[in-house]
């Protein structure tokens, strides 16, 4: 019986493809794995028995991925799996930078009880001008599932598109318009664009991306579109170039307490994947995930240990994690032929630090001498 602990609500859709040999709740102790959305892990204590975290959405900031990787722990996330809705609110925020729309209900909720009302609205609508979209250049800034959806959304309203992201996926690439203009560089996007939009993961080279030095490369009255992490922009120098007149409105789905009722900046409540429909998909795939993982030791869409994903072919497979260094291959089998035992299949992928093997043996198999060698994280033997 496999127990899987729930750190958060999970939609029902997911947790339903659990069956029979799983125990799933958000009481109990040792358990195999966690399903988790917004919760933070950074001071749960990961028990030895805990073999995978599957994240119900893309970003993975609330797990200490590190110290999982040390300890053998697979940490899985659901890539795509929101991007339709996120892509919704995105191009939203980018008629809301354009057209006045909230500050022009905002400014008719002011009449409230004014007999005079429709004329005044009227007369005072021309403070809410705000120019179309159709022509103008917008710059998306990393072409994962959710930029490439933006991406292809945008020129089918009559944008004119570039897109940057120096690590683009096959299927990435795949997938986004041949319309799509391939910038070289971000101040291409900057120097250019009218309008840009944010969609790169937060790593030591995208943090801060949003700054000074680069807002003064962009264009005057610039729209900027923050849907991906908080920490991708500068708040102060956006704050700055908001007041200066530079950037004409700073769109963002992150509540930091600085940016808040502040003029020209529209601060949604990270409402990105906030669909029923989000939540499904994102539940779905972390539970296909984190079962596929445990019941034959497949790893896809892993944060932290390379994609594995092979089907079953013998009666029992030999799942081990460890460090990244030669020989250990070599001693995987010696270690078998010492024990007489038959390797039918062998595969090892890499990724940083550490890495994956599959063995597949139709023979009995202990762990223990696997256990003992030296720079192994974790062993498991599915039958």
């Amino acid at each position: 019986m496999n127990k899987i602990k729930l750190l958060n609500k999970i939609s029902p859709v997911g947790l339903d493809l659990f069956e029979g040999k799983y125990q799933v709740g958000e009481e109990m102790d040792d358990e195999d794995g966690i399903l988790v959305r917004s919760a933070s892990l950074h001071e749960y204590p990961l028990n030895p028995n805990l073999k995978a975290i599957a994240r119900a959405g893309a970003g993975v900031n609330n797990i200490p991925l590190d110290k999982c990787s040390e300890e053998g722990i697979v940490v899985f996330n659901t890539p795509g799996a929101n991007a339709n809705a996120v892509k919704e609110l995105v191009l939203c925020g980018l008629f809301l930078s354009s057209r006045k729309v909230v500050e022009g209900i905002d400014w008719v909720k002011s009449l409230k009880g004014n007999e005079d009302a429709a004329k005044l609205v009227e007369k005072g609508k021309s403070q809410f001008v705000g120019p179309e979209i159709e022509g103008k250049k917008l710059g998306v800034i990393g072409l994962g599932a959710i930029g490439v959806n933006v991406a292809n959304a945008a020129i089918k309203l009559g944008m004119e598109v570039y897109g940057f992201d120096p690590y683009i996926s096959v299927n990435a690439a795949w997938g986004m318009s041949k319309w799509v203009k391939n910038a070289q560089n971000m101040e291409t996007i900057f120097s250019e664009c009218d309008y840009i939009t944010l969609h790169a993961p937060s790593t030591k080279e995208t943090k801060g991306i949003i700054n000074k030095e680069n807002i003064a490369l962009m264009k005057d009255g610039v729209r900027i579109l923050n849907f991906a992490r908080a920490d991708l922009v500068n708040s102060q120098d956006v704050l700055e170039a908001v007041k200066a007149g530079k950037i004409e409105k700073y769109i963002t789905d992150f509540a930091t307490p600085d940016i808040i009722d502040q003029e020209n900046v529209i601060v949604i409540p990270h409402l990105g994947a906030s669909t029923p429909e989000s939540e499904d998909n994102c539940a779905r795939m972390a539970v296909k995930e984190i079962k596929d993982y445990l019941e034959s030791g497949n790893i896809v869409n892993s944060v932290n240990f390379p994609t594995i994903n092979e089907p079953r072919t013998t009666k029992y497979r030999i799942c081990l994690i460890h460090k990244n260094v030669p020989n250990m291959l070599a001693q995987f089998a010696t270690l078998l032929a010492n024990q007489e035992i038959n390797i039918e299949n062998m595969v090892n992928k890499a990724k940083g630090d550490y890495a994956y093997t599959i063995i597949e043996t139709n023979d009995v198999v202990g762990i223990d001498d696997f256990e003992a060698l030296e720079n192994v994280v974790k062993v498991r033997v599915i039958g």
